[in-house]
């Protein structure tokens, strides 16, 4: 689970593993694979940096994995 803020100043936890998309529109908007749909006052990359020390607490990436493209 990752930490987040609405716009309102509220914090809720969010399950990383139904994050579909993570955008920018300014406001940062995450989509989840149920359709719902949040916006948040973390930026895109604090984001990806939840859900990536998320998913290396829970053993699903290497501990040396940074994230990008396989290019």
């Amino acid at each position: 689970m990752i930490t987040l803020t609405r716009l309102n100043g509220k914090s809720f936890t969010l399950n990383a593993f139904y994050i579909e998309t993570v955008e920018a529109f300014p406001d940062t908007t995450i989509q989840l694979t149920n359709g719902r749909r949040y916006v948040v006052k973390e930026s895109v990359d604090e984001v990806n940096v939840q859900s990536l020390d998320f998913f290396r607490k829970v053993n699903l990436l290497d501990p040396g994995f940074k994230g990008g493209s396989a290019d």
